[in-house]
Protein backbone atom coordinates (compact mmCIF):
# COMPACT_ATOMS: atom_id res chain seq x y z
CA UNK A 1 0.00 0.00 0.00
CA UNK A 2 1.55 3.35 -0.97
CA UNK A 3 2.48 5.81 1.73
CA UNK A 4 1.22 9.38 1.85
CA UNK A 5 4.05 11.84 1.34
CA UNK A 6 3.75 15.45 2.36
CA UNK A 7 4.14 18.00 -0.40
CA UNK A 8 3.35 21.68 -0.63
CA UNK A 9 0.75 22.69 -3.22
CA UNK A 10 -1.10 25.92 -3.80
CA UNK A 11 -4.91 25.73 -4.05
CA UNK A 12 -6.11 29.02 -2.66
CA UNK A 13 -3.31 28.90 -0.04
CA UNK A 14 -0.25 26.90 0.98
CA UNK A 15 -0.75 23.41 2.38
CA UNK A 16 1.78 21.01 3.92
CA UNK A 17 -0.07 18.13 2.24
CA UNK A 18 -0.47 16.69 -1.21
CA UNK A 19 -4.02 17.80 -1.86
CA UNK A 20 -6.60 15.35 -3.16
CA UNK A 21 -9.45 16.35 -5.45
CA UNK A 22 -12.74 15.00 -4.09
CA UNK A 23 -14.44 12.19 -5.95
CA UNK A 24 -17.69 13.60 -7.28
CA UNK A 25 -21.09 12.29 -8.33
CA UNK A 26 -23.11 12.32 -11.52
CA UNK A 27 -26.80 13.22 -11.24
CA UNK A 28 -29.12 10.39 -12.28
CA UNK A 29 -32.88 9.93 -12.06
CA UNK A 30 -32.95 6.67 -10.05
CA UNK A 31 -30.74 4.67 -7.72
CA UNK A 32 -29.05 1.65 -9.33
CA UNK A 33 -30.92 -1.58 -8.60
CA UNK A 34 -28.18 -4.13 -9.37
CA UNK A 35 -25.92 -5.58 -6.63
CA UNK A 36 -22.58 -4.06 -5.74
CA UNK A 37 -23.56 -0.59 -4.53
CA UNK A 38 -23.40 1.23 -1.21
CA UNK A 39 -25.84 4.05 -0.53
CA UNK A 40 -25.26 7.07 1.71
CA UNK A 41 -27.19 10.26 2.51
CA UNK A 42 -26.17 13.34 0.55
CA UNK A 43 -25.78 15.97 3.25
CA UNK A 44 -26.64 19.63 2.79
CA UNK A 45 -23.36 21.26 3.77
CA UNK A 46 -19.82 22.05 2.63
CA UNK A 47 -17.83 19.14 1.21
CA UNK A 48 -14.52 18.96 3.05
CA UNK A 49 -11.37 16.83 3.00
CA UNK A 50 -9.47 17.07 6.28
CA UNK A 51 -5.75 16.35 6.56
CA UNK A 52 -3.79 15.86 9.76
CA UNK A 53 -0.12 15.19 10.48
CA UNK A 54 0.80 16.09 14.03
CA UNK A 55 -0.12 19.71 14.66
CA UNK A 56 -0.57 20.36 10.94
CA UNK A 57 -4.29 20.38 10.14
CA UNK A 58 -5.78 21.49 6.84
CA UNK A 59 -9.43 21.63 5.77
CA UNK A 60 -10.11 21.93 2.05
CA UNK A 61 -13.32 22.65 0.18
CA UNK A 62 -14.37 20.87 -3.01
CA UNK A 63 -12.83 23.76 -4.94
CA UNK A 64 -9.49 23.23 -3.18
CA UNK A 65 -9.81 26.46 -1.20
CA UNK A 66 -8.86 26.39 2.50
CA UNK A 67 -11.67 26.25 5.05
CA UNK A 68 -9.73 26.06 8.31
CA UNK A 69 -9.91 29.77 9.16
CA UNK A 70 -13.71 29.70 8.84
CA UNK A 71 -14.12 26.63 11.06
CA UNK A 72 -11.53 26.98 13.85
CA UNK A 73 -13.57 24.72 16.16
CA UNK A 74 -13.23 21.85 13.66
CA UNK A 75 -9.47 22.40 13.40
CA UNK A 76 -9.25 22.36 17.22
CA UNK A 77 -11.41 19.23 17.41
CA UNK A 78 -9.12 17.42 14.95
CA UNK A 79 -6.01 18.45 16.89
CA UNK A 80 -7.57 17.09 20.08
CA UNK A 81 -7.85 13.54 18.67
CA UNK A 82 -5.30 10.94 19.66
CA UNK A 83 -4.87 9.86 16.02
CA UNK A 84 -1.78 11.75 14.93
CA UNK A 85 -2.29 11.52 11.18
CA UNK A 86 -5.10 10.73 8.77
CA UNK A 87 -7.05 12.01 5.78
CA UNK A 88 -10.86 11.88 5.84
CA UNK A 89 -13.56 13.01 3.45
CA UNK A 90 -16.85 14.35 4.71
CA UNK A 91 -19.33 17.20 5.02
CA UNK A 92 -19.32 20.22 7.30
CA UNK A 93 -22.81 21.08 8.53
CA UNK A 94 -24.25 23.56 11.01
CA UNK A 95 -27.44 23.00 12.95
CA UNK A 96 -29.84 25.45 14.52
CA UNK A 97 -32.51 24.12 16.88
CA UNK A 98 -31.80 20.59 15.70
CA UNK A 99 -32.12 21.39 12.00
CA UNK A 100 -29.50 21.64 9.28
CA UNK A 101 -29.06 25.30 8.36
CA UNK A 102 -27.25 26.15 5.15
CA UNK A 103 -27.72 29.85 5.85
CA UNK A 104 -25.89 29.50 9.17
CA UNK A 105 -23.15 27.60 7.35
CA UNK A 106 -22.80 30.34 4.74
CA UNK A 107 -22.51 32.96 7.46
CA UNK A 108 -19.23 31.37 8.53
CA UNK A 109 -17.57 32.58 5.32
CA UNK A 110 -16.92 35.97 6.87
CA UNK A 111 -13.80 38.15 6.54
CA UNK A 112 -13.68 39.14 10.21
CA UNK A 113 -11.93 36.62 12.47
CA UNK A 114 -13.78 37.97 15.53
CA UNK A 115 -17.11 37.25 13.84
CA UNK A 116 -16.01 33.73 12.86
CA UNK A 117 -14.88 32.98 16.42
CA UNK A 118 -18.19 34.20 17.80
CA UNK A 119 -20.20 32.03 15.38
CA UNK A 120 -17.95 29.04 16.01
CA UNK A 121 -18.99 29.21 19.68
CA UNK A 122 -22.68 29.92 19.04
CA UNK A 123 -23.25 27.54 16.12
CA UNK A 124 -20.35 25.06 16.05
CA UNK A 125 -20.02 22.94 12.93
CA UNK A 126 -20.30 19.17 12.85
CA UNK A 127 -18.01 17.14 10.60
CA UNK A 128 -19.95 14.18 9.14
CA UNK A 129 -17.41 11.58 7.96
CA UNK A 130 -18.09 9.31 4.99
CA UNK A 131 -14.73 8.19 3.55
CA UNK A 132 -11.21 7.39 4.75
CA UNK A 133 -8.41 8.34 2.35
CA UNK A 134 -5.33 8.01 4.54
CA UNK A 135 -4.74 5.84 7.60
CA UNK A 136 -3.21 6.65 10.96
CA UNK A 137 -0.18 4.62 9.86
CA UNK A 138 0.37 6.98 6.93
CA UNK A 139 -0.86 4.77 4.11
CA UNK A 140 -2.99 5.94 1.21
CA UNK A 141 -6.35 4.25 0.68
CA UNK A 142 -7.09 5.91 -2.66
CA UNK A 143 -6.65 2.69 -4.65
CA UNK A 144 -8.41 0.52 -2.06
CA UNK A 145 -12.00 -0.62 -2.67
CA UNK A 146 -14.81 1.16 -0.86
CA UNK A 147 -15.36 -1.88 1.39
CA UNK A 148 -11.84 -1.46 2.78
CA UNK A 149 -12.10 2.30 3.10
CA UNK A 150 -15.43 2.05 4.94
CA UNK A 151 -14.04 -0.56 7.34
CA UNK A 152 -11.07 1.70 8.10
CA UNK A 153 -13.39 4.66 8.61
CA UNK A 154 -15.59 2.73 11.03
CA UNK A 155 -12.52 1.63 13.03
CA UNK A 156 -11.31 5.23 13.08
CA UNK A 157 -14.69 6.54 14.23
CA UNK A 158 -14.99 3.85 16.92
CA UNK A 159 -11.65 5.02 18.31
CA UNK A 160 -12.85 8.65 18.54
CA UNK A 161 -16.40 7.81 19.66
CA UNK A 162 -17.69 10.53 21.92
CA UNK A 163 -15.35 13.20 20.56
CA UNK A 164 -17.47 16.34 20.06
CA UNK A 165 -17.92 17.65 16.57
CA UNK A 166 -17.73 14.36 14.63
CA UNK A 167 -20.43 12.06 13.28
CA UNK A 168 -20.31 8.97 11.09
CA UNK A 169 -22.52 9.13 8.03
CA UNK A 170 -24.87 6.13 7.82
CA UNK A 171 -24.67 3.74 4.90
CA UNK A 172 -26.76 0.88 3.56
CA UNK A 173 -26.38 -1.68 0.80
CA UNK A 174 -30.14 -2.15 0.62
CA UNK A 175 -31.70 -0.05 -2.13
CA UNK A 176 -35.08 -0.14 -0.37
CA UNK A 177 -33.60 1.50 2.71
CA UNK A 178 -31.93 4.19 0.59
CA UNK A 179 -35.21 4.87 -1.24
CA UNK A 180 -36.86 5.25 2.17
CA UNK A 181 -34.34 7.92 3.08
CA UNK A 182 -35.43 9.90 0.03
CA UNK A 183 -39.10 9.43 0.85
CA UNK A 184 -39.01 10.17 4.57
CA UNK A 185 -36.26 12.71 5.13
CA UNK A 186 -38.37 15.62 3.86
CA UNK A 187 -36.23 18.61 2.96
CA UNK A 188 -33.53 17.71 5.47
CA UNK A 189 -31.41 15.70 3.02
CA UNK A 190 -29.94 16.82 -0.28
CA UNK A 191 -30.43 13.34 -1.75
CA UNK A 192 -28.76 9.92 -1.77
CA UNK A 193 -25.36 8.96 -3.18
CA UNK A 194 -24.46 5.53 -4.62
CA UNK A 195 -20.86 4.25 -4.58
CA UNK A 196 -19.50 1.03 -6.07
CA UNK A 197 -18.42 -1.40 -3.34
CA UNK A 198 -15.34 -2.51 -5.27
CA UNK A 199 -14.46 0.91 -6.62
CA UNK A 200 -11.35 2.91 -5.68
CA UNK A 201 -11.46 6.56 -4.68
CA UNK A 202 -11.39 8.20 -8.13
CA UNK A 203 -10.06 11.63 -7.29
CA UNK A 204 -11.59 14.39 -9.41
CA UNK A 205 -13.88 12.00 -11.31
CA UNK A 206 -17.68 11.77 -11.28
CA UNK A 207 -17.49 8.12 -10.30
CA UNK A 208 -20.44 8.16 -7.87
CA UNK A 209 -24.13 8.51 -8.66
CA UNK A 210 -26.51 10.88 -6.91
CA UNK A 211 -30.27 11.12 -6.81
CA UNK A 212 -31.89 14.30 -5.56
CA UNK A 213 -35.41 14.58 -4.24
CA UNK A 214 -36.63 17.22 -6.65
CA UNK A 215 -39.75 19.26 -6.00
CA UNK A 216 -41.92 21.50 -8.16
CA UNK A 217 -43.48 24.92 -7.61
CA UNK A 218 -45.72 27.27 -9.58
CA UNK A 219 -44.15 30.74 -9.74
CA UNK A 220 -45.05 34.14 -11.11
CA UNK A 221 -42.66 35.51 -13.74
CA UNK A 222 -42.03 38.87 -12.09
CA UNK A 223 -39.27 39.94 -14.45
CA UNK A 224 -36.58 38.76 -16.84
CA UNK A 225 -33.01 39.42 -17.85
CA UNK A 226 -31.68 39.74 -21.35
CA UNK A 227 -28.84 37.40 -22.23
CA UNK A 228 -25.38 38.94 -22.00
CA UNK A 229 -24.61 41.02 -25.10
CA UNK A 230 -27.91 40.05 -26.73
CA UNK A 231 -31.47 41.29 -27.03
CA UNK A 232 -33.21 38.02 -26.35
CA UNK A 233 -34.29 36.62 -22.99
CA UNK A 234 -31.58 34.94 -20.95
CA UNK A 235 -33.50 34.04 -17.80
CA UNK A 236 -36.89 34.38 -16.18
CA UNK A 237 -37.05 35.83 -12.66
CA UNK A 238 -39.42 33.92 -10.41
CA UNK A 239 -41.62 35.20 -7.61
CA UNK A 240 -43.95 33.97 -4.88
CA UNK A 241 -46.54 35.92 -2.91
CA UNK A 242 -46.42 36.20 0.88
CA UNK A 243 -49.49 36.45 3.09
CA UNK A 244 -49.44 40.24 2.82
CA UNK A 245 -49.75 40.01 -0.97
CA UNK A 246 -46.18 41.07 -1.76
CA UNK A 247 -44.33 39.29 -4.58
CA UNK A 248 -40.81 38.23 -3.53
CA UNK A 249 -38.02 37.22 -5.86
CA UNK A 250 -37.20 33.56 -5.14
CA UNK A 251 -34.92 32.52 -7.99
CA UNK A 252 -34.58 32.16 -11.73
CA UNK A 253 -34.74 29.71 -14.59
CA UNK A 254 -32.68 29.85 -17.76
CA UNK A 255 -33.68 26.47 -19.21
CA UNK A 256 -35.38 28.03 -22.22
CA UNK A 257 -35.20 26.19 -25.56
CA UNK A 258 -33.12 28.10 -28.12
CA UNK A 259 -35.85 27.96 -30.74
CA UNK A 260 -38.32 29.58 -28.30
CA UNK A 261 -36.20 32.52 -27.15
CA UNK A 262 -37.15 34.92 -29.94
CA UNK A 263 -40.91 34.44 -29.59
CA UNK A 264 -40.71 34.43 -25.80
CA UNK A 265 -38.72 37.68 -25.85
CA UNK A 266 -41.39 39.33 -27.96
CA UNK A 267 -44.08 38.12 -25.58
CA UNK A 268 -42.23 39.35 -22.49
CA UNK A 269 -41.58 42.77 -24.01
CA UNK A 270 -45.33 43.34 -24.36
CA UNK A 271 -45.64 42.80 -20.58
CA UNK A 272 -42.78 45.06 -19.48
CA UNK A 273 -43.65 47.45 -16.69
CA UNK A 274 -44.64 47.56 -13.01
CA UNK A 275 -45.38 46.10 -10.56
CA UNK A 276 -42.54 43.55 -10.99
CA UNK A 277 -41.42 42.46 -7.52
CA UNK A 278 -43.21 44.31 -4.74
CA UNK A 279 -41.31 42.58 -1.93
CA UNK A 280 -37.68 41.39 -2.07
CA UNK A 281 -36.39 42.23 -5.55
CA UNK A 282 -33.36 41.15 -7.59
CA UNK A 283 -30.31 43.26 -6.99
CA UNK A 284 -30.72 43.62 -3.23
CA UNK A 285 -27.68 42.93 -1.06
CA UNK A 286 -27.33 39.19 -0.58
CA UNK A 287 -24.91 36.34 -1.06
CA UNK A 288 -26.53 35.68 -4.47
CA UNK A 289 -25.76 39.13 -5.89
CA UNK A 290 -23.55 39.51 -8.96
CA UNK A 291 -22.56 42.45 -11.11
CA UNK A 292 -25.67 41.82 -13.26
CA UNK A 293 -28.08 41.44 -10.33
CA UNK A 294 -29.52 44.92 -10.82
CA UNK A 295 -30.02 44.53 -14.58
CA UNK A 296 -33.53 43.19 -15.04
CA UNK A 297 -36.85 44.10 -16.58
CA UNK A 298 -40.01 44.15 -14.40
CA UNK A 299 -43.18 42.52 -15.71
CA UNK A 300 -46.87 42.74 -15.01
CA UNK A 301 -48.17 39.79 -13.00
CA UNK A 302 -49.65 37.69 -15.79
CA UNK A 303 -47.37 34.72 -16.48
CA UNK A 304 -47.07 31.59 -14.34
CA UNK A 305 -44.57 28.77 -14.84
CA UNK A 306 -44.05 25.44 -13.11
CA UNK A 307 -40.41 24.84 -12.25
CA UNK A 308 -38.47 22.02 -10.66
CA UNK A 309 -36.13 22.86 -7.79
CA UNK A 310 -33.95 20.94 -5.38
CA UNK A 311 -33.56 23.11 -2.26
CA UNK A 312 -34.90 26.22 -0.57
CA UNK A 313 -32.60 28.34 1.56
CA UNK A 314 -33.68 31.61 3.13
CA UNK A 315 -36.84 31.80 0.97
CA UNK A 316 -34.78 31.36 -2.19
CA UNK A 317 -34.19 28.44 -4.53
CA UNK A 318 -30.60 27.46 -3.83
CA UNK A 319 -29.74 26.82 -7.48
CA UNK A 320 -31.25 27.61 -10.84
CA UNK A 321 -34.49 25.79 -11.58
CA UNK A 322 -35.72 23.82 -14.58
CA UNK A 323 -38.71 25.18 -16.46
CA UNK A 324 -41.25 22.39 -16.80
CA UNK A 325 -44.26 24.09 -18.38
CA UNK A 326 -46.31 27.25 -18.60
CA UNK A 327 -49.43 27.39 -16.40
CA UNK A 328 -52.05 29.59 -18.13
CA UNK A 329 -54.65 27.79 -16.03
CA UNK A 330 -53.21 29.14 -12.77
CA UNK A 331 -53.88 32.61 -11.34
CA UNK A 332 -50.71 34.45 -10.30
CA UNK A 333 -52.17 35.10 -6.81
CA UNK A 334 -52.26 31.33 -6.25
CA UNK A 335 -48.45 31.20 -6.38
CA UNK A 336 -47.59 31.49 -2.68
CA UNK A 337 -44.81 30.39 -0.36
CA UNK A 338 -47.14 27.81 1.23
CA UNK A 339 -46.51 25.36 -1.62
CA UNK A 340 -42.78 25.09 -0.88
CA UNK A 341 -41.46 22.11 1.02
CA UNK A 342 -39.03 23.31 3.64
CA UNK A 343 -36.72 21.35 5.94
CA UNK A 344 -38.84 22.30 8.95
CA UNK A 345 -38.83 18.83 10.40
CA UNK A 346 -35.73 16.69 9.91
CA UNK A 347 -36.30 13.00 9.26
CA UNK A 348 -35.36 10.40 11.86
CA UNK A 349 -32.19 9.59 9.93
CA UNK A 350 -31.02 13.20 10.25
CA UNK A 351 -32.06 13.44 13.89
CA UNK A 352 -30.13 10.28 14.74
CA UNK A 353 -26.96 11.57 13.11
CA UNK A 354 -27.19 15.07 14.58
CA UNK A 355 -27.99 13.91 18.11
CA UNK A 356 -25.18 15.05 20.44
CA UNK A 357 -22.59 12.40 21.29
CA UNK A 358 -23.57 10.33 24.31
CA UNK A 359 -27.24 11.30 24.14
CA UNK A 360 -29.57 8.26 23.89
Amino acid sequence: MPQIHAATERAGGESPFRLIQPMEAKLVEALPDEPGWQFEPKWDGFRCIAYRSGDNVDLRAKSGKPLGRFFPEVVDAIRSLTAGQFIVDGELVVTERGHLSFDALQMRLHPAESRIRKLSRETPATFILFDMLGTERGFSLLTSPLTRRRAELERFFAAIAGAPGFRLSPMTRDRRVASGWLDRAGGALDGVVAKRLGGPYESGERAMLKVKRLRTADCVVGGFRYAANARHVGSLLLGLFDRAGLLHHVGFTSSIAAEERASLTARLETLKGPPGFTGNAPGGPSRWSTERSGEWEPLRHELVVEVRYDHVTGDRFRHGTKLLRWRPDKAPRQCTFEQLERPASPGKLVEDVLRPAGEP
